[in-house]
């Protein structure tokens, strides 16, 4: 798969970034509201999650979106 290298330092609240598939879980868009040492925090912004608080790892970010 080919995937964008993630400068950690871009993430932040008010981000959107696109999480990978996972699970039953399709790509989807995610706002980040805070950033913890090891994941993100915030909000789906589409898909089955959509208006869901969840913290996904650095790694299930696929790219940010401009």
């Amino acid at each position: 798969m080919d995937r964008e290298l993630i400068d950690q330092q871009k993430l932040g609240p008010g981000v959107r970034v696109v999480i990978q598939a996972f699970d039953d879980i399709p790509e989807h868009m995610f706002l980040i509201d805070e950033v913890y040492e090891d994941c993100v925090g915030g909000y789906s912004l589409n898909g089955p999650l959509a208006g869901e608080y969840g913290e996904p790892e650095f790694d299930l970010i696929l790219r940010v979106v401009d």
